[in-house]
């Protein structure tokens, strides 16, 4: 006789948050191509300057363009290349809110050691995405 699995709570929250995080990421991302495709938002590089820098390292293209490094974006999403990178963060912390969801029923169901992982697991996720530890390419 073959036995059914069935997904635990928190498996099933973690799903629920991811796919709906999921749609609503790829939609921002739609609508905010489309804003720039059609212009309704100048951008900081214009298209036709595009192809100039497209041999360049980070470094380089990052202090041609006067791009700010790390979170230096966000002072940047009035311009159509930039908005964006909001949508792009917004699906980046879909999986951190998808812990978060799940820490209260892991401690609820006693499941201590999981629970202690989660929140390492978000303070990791958060540390990361703060810029503090200045390890990635900007």
């Amino acid at each position: 006789m073959e036995k059914k699995l069935k997904a635990t709570e928190e498996q099933l929250t973690y799903s629920k948050i991811l796919d709906l995080g999921m749609k609503v990421g790829l939609l921002a991302l739609v609508i905010t191509f489309i804003i720039y495709l059609t212009g309704i938002f100048t951008p900081h590089i214009p298209v036709n300057d595009l192809p100039k820098y497209w041999g360049m390292s980070v470094h380089k293209y990052l202090e041609a363009t006067h791009i700010p490094r790390g979170w230096g974006w966000l002072g940047m999403v009035g311009k159509g290349d930039f908005l964006n990178f909001i949508s792009i963060a917004f699906l980046a912390g879909v999986t951190t809110v998808c812990y978060i969801a799940i820490i209260p029923i892991l401690f609820r169901k006693k499941d201590t050691v999981y629970g202690m992982i989660a929140i390492v697991e978000v303070l990791v996720l958060v540390l990361a995405a703060s810029g503090i530890l200045k390890s990635g390419g900007h």
